[in-house]
């Protein structure tokens, strides 16, 4: 193992490059697919019988089941996948990893581990884009006079069923393993030049957002079948 003072520097630049460098895109996309939904929901309240709580509901559903973990982790595999395979994947080129084993150093513990304990921080990232998209949807649909204030707002607390919360998280720490694990796999294995980095991330990106749909699947048909 790396030493502790060493690792947990390791670890506070790792988080620092992937959860903090990563809050202005999140938080973008966050708030204007929390607008949409709502601006959508309300466009297809066609039916004069149907309440206007349906706006708020169908945000806070939508948003906190799919739209900020899955889709935010389809944003995050583009991102954060492809600087982790890049930046391993340079360091194997340029043959930096083959001299942290010629000084008796783990490669592996010193460059994937750090990533995969920062990434546990990343279900606070998306607890905030989680806030974000129905605040988005709150400001789209009462200051576009699609909704009122209250008429949202007792939309988003109806039928609420915290288990949704503990669903969309627990899939959200099994996103945040997979962007870890397959873009050090695909940056840490490669072979080649320059070049192959280039090809290495793409993969990694195609990679891990299959894997992240597949195990979306799965964990939607166990827990909320």
């Amino acid at each position: 193992m790396t030493k502790r003072k060493v690792l947990w520097k390791l670890i506070i630049k790792e988080v620092d490059d992937l959860i903090t460098s990563s809050l202005g895109i999140v938080a973008f996309i966050s708030f204007f697919i929390g607008a949409v939904v709502a601006i959508q929901t309300a466009l297809n309240l066609t039916d004069p019988l149907i309440p206007k709580e349906l706006i708020g509901f169908a945000s806070r559903q939508s948003v906190i089941l799919e739209f900020a973990p899955t889709f935010i982790s389809v944003i995050m595999a583009g991102k954060v996948g492809s600087f982790i395979t890049s930046s391993i994947g340079t360091m194997r080129v340029t043959e930096q990893i083959d001299a942290l084993e010629v000084m008796g150093i783990n490669s592996l513990n010193y460059l994937v581990f750090p990533k995969i304990i920062a990434l546990l921080v990343y279900p606070f990232l998306i607890a905030i884009a989680m806030f974000l998209g129905i605040f988005g949807g709150y400001v789209a649909g009462v200051y576009g006079g699609f909704v009122s204030s209250e008429e949202f707002m007792t939309g988003v607390r109806e039928e609420f069923i915290p288990f949704h919360l503990i669903y969309s998280f627990l899939k959200t720490f099994i996103f945040a393993f997979l962007l870890a694990t397959i873009p050090s796999f695909h940056g840490y294995y490669m072979k080649g030049g320059a070049l192959e980095v280039g090809k290495a991330s793409t993969t990694s990106f195609v990679w891990t957002t299959v894997a992240i749909i597949i195990v979306n699947y799965v964990i939607t048909q166990i827990l909320l079948s």
